[in-house]
């Protein structure tokens, strides 16, 4: 499990879900991790339970993201790994209906969120390091419904692809991780709105939609995650990395 020894991460929305889970495996993994989010509570109680650094700090504001990758250089040192995995749902309704402002929060947050944690986290890493960012199954697919969250998904894989072929002469790669259905609160709210059905109905109809039959776990998305960030990886850049039981098939 000593895939990251010795390398320092940086994580995004790493209060809870996904970011928490590849937190705990990447400090399992030997890393020594800054864990960023909006949660201060949460924040701390995963700090002191991984022994990391954590700065409260809103993706959208670039001089808090700018911050926060300062403090993680103070502490760590330069960075080995960016996982950019903070992120929002937005409404559910036709396009045509989709609230405006609501549409731009979903993009501001994903797409000019990321845009933040590279521009700032990329001149903080060594050569040879790795930047993944969490897309979704709906950055290779679509569904009615979901134009914020889509669009937004998709444009994450624009930023990534120029962003790899950016940081190539530094050898560091950059990919997208796309996860299906994950058991999460943040999913579980989704296929409520989606669904308009009760929690169990909804996660029914979704696992009925996925190949494999079932919800992937945070543990199952982590364990992706680390793949990217570990040295196992070092001739993959500029791909999406689909982790979604076969849903994009």
């Amino acid at each position: 499990m000593n895939r990251l020894t010795g390398k320092a991460a940086l994580v995004t929305g790493a209060e809870s879900g996904i970011g928490l889970a590849t937190s705990r495996l990447f400090v399992a993994a030997g890393a020594r991790v800054h864990l960023v989010g909006l949660d201060a509570a949460a924040l701390r109680a995963a700090a002191a339970e991984l022994d990391a650094g954590w700065t409260v700090a809103d993706v959208t504001d670039s001089a808090a993201v700018r911050s926060a990758t300062e403090q993680a250089v103070h502490r760590l040192g330069p960075l080995d790994v960016l996982f950019s995995n903070a992120g929002i749902s937005g409404p559910i309704a036709a396009l045509v209906d989709y609230p405006e402002a609501e549409f731009q929060r979903v993009l501001l947050v994903h797409v000019v969120g990321a845009f933040h944690v590279l521009k700032h986290g990329i001149p903080a890493m060594r050569d040879g390091g790795s930047v993944i960012i969490n897309s979704s199954v709906v950055g290779l697919t679509a569904d009615p419904g979901i134009a914020g969250y889509a669009t937004a998904k998709h444009a994450q894989v624009g930023l990534m692809r120029v962003a790899a072929k950016e940081c190539a002469a530094r050898r560091i790669r950059v990919n997208t991780i796309h996860p299906g259905p994950t058991d999460t609160v943040f999913q579980r709210a989704i296929e409520q709105a989606a669904t308009g059905a009760a929690a169990g109905a909804a996660a029914a109809a979704f696992d009925a939609m996925i190949p494999l039959g079932r919800h992937g776990t945070v543990d199952e998305i982590a364990r992706a995650v680390l793949f990217l960030a570990s040295d196992d990886s070092t001739f993959l850049t500029g791909a999406t990395i689909a982790v979604d039981g076969g849903m994009s098939i």
